[in-house]
């Protein structure tokens, strides 16, 4: 995911890597998503979503550290439910949502599977970086997606000079073990990441606020890298994700990113990959051009 850190006086520092921060903003409290209600997914999880706007579903499908209250979704929510019905929910052990342990790929993909039996329809679905791989194992597990947007999924790609993501996972999952929440932040923005690290320690009282939200979901990020680390979305398992789907980056994300769209578009048997003019890893900067490519590519026929 992407990520834009906004400080005073109109300074922005723009980290695109593996997996980012979405939406980290500078200075006071935004209204809350309010919840709409809860789902209970096959394991007994409670998974808290917001349904706003008329029109067709759809479901929007965070990135590490992103839920409701920290991520794009509010932004997205606020451009697309002009649009659809669009459903915000916060992944399991994030935001409101309860943490059934021991954590499993597949207990995600039911979290998604419960949040559709509600919608009562086959949906369509945006994902935002390892929220796109998640959702790209939904489709391959037989769940009803019309089609699929997907931003810049971190498959198969490592920041250079970063660690690898089974690397970055191990780390994370010794760090989340000691119950060191802030180092594994620390660790995933500053190391995974490559945000500067004077950023990263200040961030604390710059932000306390946006702080307190990311080490509150600190003990996810493993399961992000787990997602992530699932070699078979881009092979054998790629022809299992046949609906149509639009693979989306940003022309301003590093090259091996943008070679990641282009590599999972060719790898998927009804897939075209798409640069967004001026854009980065920033999913919420990159909502209001992508709200008319959504708009169009949802409502077109396939083939079309």
């Amino acid at each position: 995911m992407s990520s834009a850190f906004r400080v005073a006086g109109g300074v922005v520092a723009s980290v695109a890597t593996i997996v980012v921060v979405v939406g980290i903003r500078w200075g006071g409290s935004v209204a809350p998503m309010k919840t709409t209600g809860t789902v209970t997914s096959d394991d007994g999880t409670a998974i808290a979503f917001t349904k706003l706007g008329h029109g067709p579903p759809l479901i929007l499908v965070d990135g590490a550290l992103c839920f409701r209250e920290n991520g794009p979704s509010r932004d997205l929510v606020s451009l697309l439910a002009s649009h659809f019905t669009v459903y915000a929910y916060d992944r399991r052990g994030r935001g409101e949502s309860g943490d059934t342990r021991p954590y499993a790929v597949a207990r995600e993909i039911e979290d998604l599977k419960a949040i559709i039996r509600a919608v009562g329809d086959s949906v369509f679905v945006f994902g935002a970086s390892s929220g796109a791989a998640l959702s790209m194992q939904a489709v391959a597990a037989g769940l009803p997606i019309r089609k699929l947007v997907l931003y810049e999924p971190p498959l198969g790609v490592t920041r250079p000079g970063g660690p690898s993501q089974e690397e970055a996972k191990r780390q994370l999952e010794a760090l989340v073990a000691a119950g060191d929440s802030a180092g594994a932040v620390r660790y995933f923005l500053g190391t995974v990441l490559g945000t500067p690290r004077f950023f990263v320690a200040v961030m604390p009282m710059l932000m306390p606020g946006t702080w307190a939200k990311v080490k509150s979901v600190a003990h996810t990020l493993p399961y992000d890298l787990t997602i992530l680390n699932d070699g078979s979305l881009r092979a054998e398992r790629a022809r299992e994700i046949s609906i149509p789907t639009l693979v989306v980056g940003g022309a301003k994300s590093p090259a091996f990113m943008q070679q990641a769209v282009t590599s999972i578009a060719k790898a998927l048997p009804d897939a075209r990959a798409l640069l967004l003019p001026g854009q980065n890893h920033d999913v919420s900067a990159a909502g209001k051009a992508l709200t008319p490519i959504m708009t169009d590519f949802f409502a077109s026929r396939p083939g079309a």
